[in-house]
C-alpha cells in the first residue's frame, strides 16, 4: 500500500533530527518515515517539514473564542489555528463562575472526543489576585475539591490541564487531587516563591504557565519561581514569544536553560488571525491595537494574537536554533500532556506542516486532510 509521499530538505523526525527526510501517509496516519532520499518520486516537496504544531494554551482565534456555549464558535476558533499549522489545540478557558465554566466544559467536551480539540485547559479561577492579569478578579477563589471534581466530571476525561496558584488555601490539596485524576497541573498567575513552587512540584505540579508573566520576577537575593522552574527538571515551562510578553534576550536565556522542557504557547485570544478591534476575553473587554491585546480598563496585556508558527519564527530570531524551536512547538508540549500528536512516526496522526526556508507555513495536512494554510493570519 502506498500513500502520499512528502519529502523535505529538512524534516523533523521522531529521532529528533532535522535533516533531509521523507514521510508517507495514508488513511489519516503516518505509514513510514526516513532520513535521506525518499524511496520513490515524492508527491510533494517542501523546504522544511514538521509534525503539526501543538498549542496547549489558546483561548481563541479567527474572531472566535473557546469561552462559549456555542460549539460552532469553538469549532471556528480551532479551525483558524488549524489553518495556520497548529493541528492540535487545547481550548483554554478564563476564570469565571462555576456554573459558566461547567457549561463551557460541557460544550467543548464533544469537540475533544471528535478530535477538533486536543483537550480543555482551565486557566483559573483559582489564581492569585496579586497576579490576575486579564482574569476578572471578582471571580477568583480558593480551590474547592467539590468544584474541581464537578468540572472534571463535566469534561468526562477531556480536561487535560488546570492552571492554579498553589499558595491559595486548599491549593496543594487541589494539586494532589488533579494529579491523581491524571490532569496535568500548571502553576500560574501565582505569588509563589521558589520554595513554594518546589512544594507544589512535590505535590504533582508539572508545568509553569507562561513563565515570567503573572508571577514574581527574578531578584538577585530572592530568585523566586522563574529560577526554580528553570532549575527543576520535573517542570516544563510555557513561553509566549510575541515580542511583547518576554524580551528576546530573556527568551534566548530561558531556551538555553529549559532545553527540551521549553513549551511554546500562543495564549491567543479571539483576535489571532483577525483584525484589530474590540474583543472579549471572558468578562474582560480587550482592545487590540497593532496586534497587541490589552484590557480596556487597565491596559494589562490580555493574551496575544499569536499563532504558533509565528512563535517559532520569533524564537529562532532570538538565536535559538530551528530544531529546538520546532521541538518546543511539537514533541515537547505533546509529551508533557501525554498526547499522540507532535511526532512523525508510523501509526501517528498524519498531521504535517510544510514550511518554506524562512519557516512560513505553506501547506498543512491534518489527519491526512488538507487544512491550510489560512489566508487571514499574519505571516510576519
Amino acid at each position: 500500500m502506498s500513500g502520499l509521499l512528502v519529502a523535505a530538505d529538512r524534516a523533523l523526525l521522531a529521532d529528533g533530527s532535522l535533516s533531509p527526510g521523507w514521510v508517507e501517509v495514508a488513511d489519516g496516519l503516518v505509514l513510514a518515515t526516513g532520513r535521506g532520499k525518499p524511496p520513490r518520486t515524492p508527491d510533494r516537496r517542501v523546504a522544511v517539514m514538521t509534525p503539526g504544531l501543538v498549542d496547549i494554551h489558546c483561548h481563541g482565534g479567527g474572531g472566535h473564542t473557546f469561552a462559549t456555549t456555542d460549539p460552532q464558535e469553538a469549532r471556528a476558533a480551532a479551525d483558524a489555528h488549524h489553518r495556520a499549522g497548529t493541528t492540535t489545540v487545547l481550548a483554554s478557558l478564563v476564570s469565571d463562575t462555576h456554573e459558566t465554566l461547567r457549561e463551557q466544559v460541557r460544550t467543548l467536551a464533544p469537540l475533544v472526543r471528535e478530535g477538533v480539540l486536543g483537550g480543555i485547559h482551565l486557566e483559573g479561577p483559582w489564581l492569585s489576585p496579586l497576579h490576575h492579569g486579564a482574569h476578572d478578579p471578582g471571580v477568583l477563589r480558593d480551590p474547592d475539591a467539590g468544584e474541581l471534581q464537578d468540572l472534571l466530571a463535566a469534561g468526562d476525561g477531556t480536561v487535560r490541564m488546570v492552571t492554579l496558584a498553589p499558595e491559595r488555601p486548599g491549593g496543594l490539596d487541589a494539586v494532589r487531587l488533579l494529579a491523581e485524576a491524571g490532569v496535568v497541573v500548571a502553576v500560574g498567575h501565582t505569588d509563589v516563591d521558589g520554595d513554594q513552587l518546589r512544594t507544589a512540584v512535590d505535590a504533582g505540579a508539572r508545568v509553569v504557565t507562561h513563565l515570567c508573566n503573572a508571577m514574581r520576577p527574578i531578584h538577585h537575593r530572592r530568585p523566586g519561581p522563574v529560577v526554580t522552574a528553570l532549575a527543576d527538571e520535573r517542570l516544563a515551562v510555557e513561553l509566549i514569544v510575541d515580542g511583547v510578553h518576554v524580551h528576546d534576550e530573556v527568551v534566548a536565556l530561558i531556551a538555553r536553560s529549559a532545553r527540551s522542557r521549553l513549551l511554546l504557547v500562543s495564549d491567543a485570544m479571539a483576535a489571532a488571525c483577525a483584525p484589530d478591534g474590540r474583543y472579549q476575553l471572558g468578562a474582560m473587554a480587550v482592545d487590540v491595537v497593532d496586534g497587541v491585546a490589552r484590557t480596556t480598563d487597565s491596559g494589562r496585556i490580555a493574551g496575544s494574537t499569536l499563532t504558533l508558527d509565528r512563535a517559532v519564527r520569533g524564537t529562532t530570531a532570538t538565536g535559538v536554533d530551528t530544531l529546538a524551536a520546532l521541538t518546543a512547538a511539537t514533541a515537547s508540549p505533546a509529551r508533557t500532556l501525554g498526547l499522540t500528536a507532535g511526532v512523525l512516526r508510523p501509526g501517528a496522526p498524519a498531521d504535517l506542516v510544510g514550511l518554506d526556508a524562512d519557516l512560513h507555513v505553506r501547506w498543512v495536512l491534518r489527519g491526512g486532510v488538507g487544512a491550510g494554510p489560512g489566508t487571514t493570519c499574519s505571516t510576519s
